[in-house]
């Protein structure tokens, strides 16, 4: 074989690589946006878990987790005397919380979290009863009850204890039964629009121009969030085209350049558009130590004076050595890694030091602090 024909097989082979590659950015509309409309909406509800293993409130500081006691039992005929102090060790009071996913019809179950309200140590083994879920406009959508789930476990004895996972939250799966249907309309008229996860022109634009591709003359961009698209007016053939629609994939635009830092944690996030301009870096570390040495001050043989602690407190002041450093442009993701790497700073240090390039205008990329 030629060495021409080897060049071209090379060639062959690397388009081909580079079309794999493209492939793999390539993203669907469904993983990229939604449909305006079809949304969840959030439940809420208070109840009360019974059948604890005394792990339950202490209602002498958790007065409403009696009066909810109290309650429930008047709704079932039993009426408690006046003045009556209840002592309860196995009831605790809970916020019920669920999602209520888009065309969810009458009768089918929904999952709930179980969270405590009060003081109990723990709702492992508890049975939430019959609690109503409300929406935000005070209508129940749904009612929620069962068994509730822990994925934990705690012990404690003699003044020590031992906890595996957080024991005052729970699940309940399939806990729920919706009772209200939440009208979910999609699109206005002959218009369906598509709401992209992130605000961006150039990947609204490219959506555009993919369905289009497909559907001459469908997509329209509104703005850099929303896209409209002509589709059929009845539902059965909105439901097919929309689930077409999902499924064209398309490449997104290139994101901002953008460095996430956590300023409570240290940890630093950037994204693959991030460069970086040649600059110098000299960072040191300054530690100041403070140490207190306890002595016993002794008088003299028969002066009368008394014996006393004395705390000595001893200061130090401690700077590392730190030469300036060169640090090279970085025109890739893997570059400004390694290029920070070089600085050899911890993350809580690499939060000043990126602040201090950003300043500088050495990092290309916002800095954004959560």
């Amino acid at each position: 074989m030629s060495l021409t024909h080897k060049i071209l097989i090379a060639l062959m082979w690397l388009l081909a690589g580079l079309m794999v590659a493209d492939a793999a950015r390539a993203e669907r509309i469904k993983d990229m946006a939604s449909v305006a409309g079809v949304r969840n909406n959030q439940l809420i509800g208070y109840g009360v878990v019974v059948g604890l293993d005394g792990s339950g409130d202490q209602t002498t500081q958790t007065p409403f987790t009696v009066q909810s006691i109290v309650n429930m039992l008047s709704n079932m005929g039993v009426t408690m005397p006046p003045g009556t102090s209840l002592q309860l060790k196995n009831v605790a009071a809970v916020m019920v919380t669920a999602n209520l996913p888009p065309f969810s019809r009458t009768g089918q179950q929904i999952d709930i979290t179980v969270s405590s309200m009060g003081n109990a140590k723990s709702l492992k083994g508890g049975t939430l009863v019959l609690t109503p879920l409300k929406g935000a406009d005070g209508q129940i959508y749904a009612m929620a009850q069962g068994n509730v789930v822990v994925a934990g476990a705690g012990a404690a004895a003699a003044g020590s204890k031992v906890t595996v996972n957080h024991l005052s939250v729970g699940r309940i799966a399939a806990g729920a039964t919706v009772e209200r249907e939440v009208p979910t309309p999609m699109g206005e008229g002959e218009f369906v629009y598509l709401d992209l996860n992130g605000a961006d022109f150039g990947t609204a634009q490219r959506m555009v121009e993919a369905i289009n591709r497909q559907v001459p003359g469908a997509a329209t961009a509104v703005d850099a969030r929303q896209v409209r698209v002509r589709a059929p007016t009845s539902p059965d053939a909105r439901v097919a085209f929309l689930g077409a629609i999902e499924s064209i994939e398309l490449q997104p635009a290139r994101l901002p350049a953008k460095v996430i830092i956590n300023a409570r944690s240290g940890s630093v996030v950037m994204n693959q558009t991030v460069t970086l301009e040649t600059c110098a870096v000299a960072h040191g570390n300054l530690t100041v130590s403070v140490s207190a040495a306890n002595t016993v001050s002794q008088p003299p043989p028969l002066s009368g004076g008394q014996t006393v602690g004395v705390s000595n407190a001893q200061i130090e002041l401690k700077q590392d050595n730190a030469s300036l450093l060169n640090v090279k442009a970085g025109a890739n993701l893997a570059e400004v890694v390694k290029a920070l790497n070089a600085i050899g700073a911890n993350p809580q240090d690499l939060v000043a030091v990126l602040q201090a390039m950003k300043a500088a205008g050495a990092l290309r990329a916002e800095l954004e602090i959560i």
